[in-house]
């Protein structure tokens, strides 16, 4: 989980506010470690951190590869250059709640546990929406995310949507898609891995794409469809049960969050390839300022007010990682 700071403000009232301080924060920094165990950020991003203001994306092409020259032939001249370039922008992020003079003298214990739990809870859950927000406007084609009123950029460094059916080429090679419009079955799924493992390098080159994980909304019949097609090693749609090849090779993810940022009554499913995604860069994830949390007296209220900031920002860089079926403005598999 993030690293918490605490500082106190030198105006807090100890005779008032010491002893209920302590057990505060101890229970943000309890309630922190039991949220961020279910987190899947990890999972569907490069998470990093950084020290600048924004950071900048990128990779290099490939080399074209050796030539037959013959006896004594002359070397040719091979070279390499810059991919196309992502920018990330880091957001500050903030929230507060106090805690009036009254629960304390009162001795409210419940109200005091319930704040501090209810202030963590959000912090981690506007990570983990922002998160599903992104996503989620990928999938609709959206080049734009609007998140509790920020705009922010998702398409991938080469400028288009990331899930798309025209993705340019740097240097050579046919435009490429990562959007589909197949709803998901065994038969599709096979179809979209091998369509990402043939995925071409800005310079016409055959990647080493293998999706490994399997994302999809929070949705019974699609579960169901997922696990009967990756569930058991035999297929149960043959009558010899012949061995499926698919069983034992998916992480599947269940995502909750994704409904909110989806339309409605699509079934929207996605594989990405978390080593890829790791080597490259494809979805980033960069905090800048972890979240620190200091404590002060208001001079006007007497109440107790806790602050929290941090500085972080994600977005798309090399489309490759993954790749989108069940759209409707997709094309066949």
């Amino acid at each position: 989980m993030p690293n918490i700071t605490f500082s106190q403000g030198s105006g807090l009232n100890d005779s008032v506010f010491g002893k209920a301080q302590n057990p505060i924060r101890m229970f943000l920094e309890q309630r922190g470690e039991q949220f961020e165990q279910e987190s899947v950020l990890k999972l569907l991003f490069l998470m990093g951190t950084s020290q600048n203001y924004a950071d900048a994306f990128t990779n290099m092409t490939a080399m074209d590869g050796f030539d037959p020259v013959g006896e004594n032939g002359a070397y040719p001249n091979d070279g390499m250059q810059e991919g196309y370039q992502k920018l990330l922008v880091y957001e500050t992020w903030k929230n507060s709640f106090s805690i009036s003079q009254e629960i304390i003298e009162d001795s409210k214990l419940m109200d005091l546990r319930k704040q501090p739990a209810a202030f963590m809870t959000s912090y981690h859950r506007t990570r983990e929406r922002f998160a599903a927000c992104l996503y989620g406007n990928a999938i609709q084609g959206n080049a734009e995310a609007k998140y509790r009123g920020k705009v922010f950029d998702i398409t991938s460094a080469d400028k288009e949507k990331v899930f798309s059916t025209a993705h340019p080429s740097k240097v050579r090679g046919g435009k490429q898609s990562n959007l589909f419009k197949d709803a998901f079955s065994a038969d599709a799924l096979g179809a979209l891995e091998t369509k990402m493992q043939l995925f071409r390098g800005d310079n016409n080159e055959i990647l080493d794409v293998a999706p490994d994980t399997i994302v999809i909304p929070n949705v019974h019949a699609l579960k169901k469809e997922v696990f009967a097609a990756i569930g058991a090693d035999k297929d149960p749609n043959t009558a010899n049960n012949a061995f499926n090849y698919q069983f034992g090779r998916w992480t599947v993810i269940c995502w909750p969050y994704l409904n909110q940022f989806i339309k409605p009554d699509t079934l929207p499913w996605m594989l990405t390839d978390s080593k890829y995604n790791e080597a490259y860069g494809g979805a980033v994830w960069n905090d800048r300022i972890k979240l620190a949390v200091r404590s002060t007296l208001d001079e006007n209220t007497d109440a107790n007010v806790w602050r929290g900031r941090s500085r972080f920002n994600a977005g798309f860089n090399d489309w490759r990682f993954a790749a989108v079926a069940g759209v409707a403005t997709g094309d066949e598999l």
